[in-house]
């Protein structure tokens, strides 16, 4: 199986990359490093990457970002960062995607745990991630050829504590290999308009 996975150099995407390697073909994606390169806020290089991969079987995206900031500090910039990065990056790759996955391919987009567990200055990552899963469940009924859509929303990493931790008072980290298990039943399974929450 051919799968491309975007966002392929980040902590989940490594450890994805990591658990389909020795059985599968995997073609990396990363901002900076990887077989391909591609800027998720933009649709002209996320159309350009579409046409270079050629056909493929399954797309995972484990990248996106949004700005952390409290609601009254909350600058339309940083929200326009989600928007465009997280949630209109992954839209449009699964817009571009459809025309070069194979018949009864998959795709997995990435939300995250603050979706459903809001946290302090976390107000735009609740929006966008519950946008994602809402979007994938709207759009599994959508889908063309028996191609299947699937989304990852896990907690915090284990590998991301240190950074991260202080954000998320009371929540057990998980490790990405953890994680990168559900994207592997995304893209080897029958499920579809699945949210998988890790925790």
């Amino acid at each position: 199986m051919k799968v491309v996975v975007v966002g392929a150099t980040g902590t989940i995407g490594s450890a994805l990359v990591y658990a389909l390697q020795n059985d599968h073909e995997v073609i990396a994606v990363g901002n900076s490093r990887g077989d391909y390169l591609v800027d998720m806020t933009s649709e002209d290089s996320i159309r350009e990457l579409l046409k270079s991969l050629g056909r493929f079987d399954a797309l995972a995206i484990t990248a996106g970002s949004v700005a952390f900031n409290s609601l009254q500090a909350m600058t339309l910039a940083e929200w326009q960062q989600g928007i465009d990065s997280k949630l209109m990056g992954q839209i449009n790759l699964v817009r571009y995607a459809l025309d070069a996955l194979s018949d009864n391919g998959s795709i997995t987009l990435t939300s995250g745990i603050i979706a459903r567990e809001p946290i302090l200055k976390g107000i735009s990552a609740c929006t966008i991630n519950g946008a994602v899963n809402h979007f994938v469940k709207a759009a599994a009924l959508e889908m063309p050829r028996g191609i299947r859509i699937n989304c990852v929303s896990p907690t915090v990493l284990k590998e991301s504590t240190a950074p991260y931790g202080d954000f998320f008072p009371g929540f057990i980290p998980v490790p990405a290999s953890t994680v990168a298990q559900s994207y592997k039943k995304s893209i080897l399974g029958i499920q579809n308009g699945r949210i998988f929450e890790v925790e």
